[in-house]
């Protein structure tokens, strides 16, 4: 069993909910991200979705996209990243998704990235431009490495199409809870409660909702109808605001424990 499904299992047994939190690998830079790794294991984060840089982020919001071009800008590389994630596991065990897009599989090699980031110590990828029908090998190959495969269900999503979907899923389903792309929201989605059932009603497999999450408030709210909550470009922008200073590790550390606070 890898760390992501070790993580849910604890999780189900003590009744609590879980919290995903999202960054920008390279964000101001590497050492910078194994540190917050580090750091966010020891608040209680359950899983660690790291973005992978990219130069055409169409899924994310201006605050992620502006996260990829600094971790472009740092240097930030795939081999990077996973070279990082290996420092990460020299201290910390973690449960560590890294957030993709296809293009850099396809130009790594899918076969060598798979194999390299299961050696590096990572549990699963959210791939967020391979729809599962045009997904060919990836998942035997994801299988074989002992890695989930998380698939994301979006609002628009039709119920048949949703149980085709999550059959094909492992880890656990991230439910986007908003159309479009990522970014803070004044307000949570009122139909979460209805679509977290429709996918539950398919799958065991967790339900972690995510887009637009920004407060301790919002985070209580969806935790209510989701086995986790998925924040990310609240806590990049947290990022961004602190830059490369001293405090950047406990400042956006505090803001984390905040909303572990408001599911908790």
């Amino acid at each position: 069993m890898n760390r992501i499904a070790q993580r849910f299992a604890q999780l189900a047994e003590q009744s609590r909910k879980g919290f995903v939190v999202y960054i920008g690998a390279g964000d101001p830079d590497l050492e910078a991200t194994r540190a917050l790794a580090i750091s966010f294991d020891r608040v209680g984060v359950d899983v660690l979705e790291l973005g992978v840089p990219f130069s055409d982020p169409l899924a994310d919001g201006l605050v992620n996209q502006l996260a990829a071009q600094r971790g472009l800008s740092s240097g930030t590389t795939p081999s990077g990243v996973l070279e990082t994630v290996s420092r990460i596991r020299k201290e910390c065990q973690i449960p560590i998704v890294l957030y993709v897009y296809f293009n850099l599989l396809h130009r790594y090699g899918l076969e060598k990235f798979i194999s390299d980031a299961a050696k590096s110590g990572v549990d699963g990828f959210l791939v967020l431009d391979l729809p599962p029908e045009e997904s060919g090998d990836y998942e035997r190959l994801m299988r074989k490495a002992g890695l989930s495969v998380i698939y994301l269900v979006a609002p628009t999503t039709p119920e048949d199409r949703i149980e085709k979907i999550v059959k094909r899923g492992t880890g656990f389903i991230y439910y986007i809870s908003r159309e479009g792309v990522t970014g803070m929201q004044e307000s949570v989605a009122a139909n979460i409660a209805d679509r977290t059932a429709k996918i539950h009603a398919h799958t065991d497999l967790p339900v972690a909702v995510g887009f637009g999450i920004s407060n301790p408030e919002q985070a209580r709210l969806v935790a209510e109808n989701a086995d986790a909550v998925v924040v990310g470009s609240a806590i990049v922008h947290k990022i961004a605001e602190h830059g490369k200073s001293q405090d950047l590790v406990p400042k956006v550390t505090a803001f984390v424990e905040s909303l572990i606070a408001g599911i908790r």
